[in-house]
């Protein structure tokens, strides 16, 4: 399991869309944790999330260290971003509760190069991550498909992964993950000279007729 922290503070006053603006302009950003109790409204630094955020995961386990308040186990459900800004405008977290399960998605990594991939097959990734259900100490970062021993024409299926106990798996087991598929060979360069040869003469026998 992946766990980051990260810092925030209460936000007990100045709502609303007119307030957020304010905090944007401030680098900080207006964040909203969810949970089994009343959703807890924080404001997260700007910088320190944006340094962050690129290890952040649905299965990774931050500890939200809110000053006034208790820490928080969460994950970050969603976030807004502003592409042309290039900033983020408003966070969703997810607090879990100790002893109960989550249900989140983990990524899939594919590792090896596949038999079929050497006798000139294409490995393609069908399925990215999977849906799972565990306790929060039991949540893996991600999940390794070992392909290597994929011929053309083989697949990888859900039911392939190596899951630890304790962990449920919310998807088809016989669902593909990733495949080796045969590359269509192109035409031979010798057929469409042929081709244009017999267009070319087709082209020139009224002339010669005359």
């Amino acid at each position: 399991m992946s766990e980051k922290k990260l810092s925030a503070k209460l936000r007990t006053s100045d709502f609303g869309s007119a307030g957020s603006r304010r905090l944007l302009r401030n680098g900080e950003i207006p964040a909203v944790v969810y949970g089994k109790g009343e959703p807890l409204h924080v404001i997260v630094n700007a910088r320190e999330f944006n340094a962050k955020r690129s290890g952040f995961s649905e299965s990774t386990l931050i500890t939200l260290a809110v000053e006034g308040d208790k820490d928080h186990q969460v994950f970050v459900k969603t976030f807004q971003e502003d592409l042309l800004r290039n900033c983020i405008h408003h966070i969703d977290f997810y607090e879990i509760t100790a002893g109960h399960s989550v249900r989140t998605h983990v990524r899939i990594e594919l590792e090896g190069t596949p038999i079929g991939c050497k006798a000139g097959g294409v490995l393609d990734q069908v399925i990215h991550e999977i849906e799972i259900e565990c306790l929060p100490k039991d949540l893996p970062e991600l999940f390794v498909a070992d392909v290597s021993g994929l011929d053309i024409n083989e697949a990888f299926r859900v039911d392939m992964l190596q899951v630890p106990a304790g962990i449920k798996v919310h998807e088809d087991p016989e669902a593909t993950i990733a495949s080796v598929k045969a590359v269509k060979e192109e035409a031979a360069p010798a057929a469409e000279e042929e081709t244009a040869a017999a267009d070319a003469a087709a082209d020139a026998a009224p002339a010669e007729s005359k």
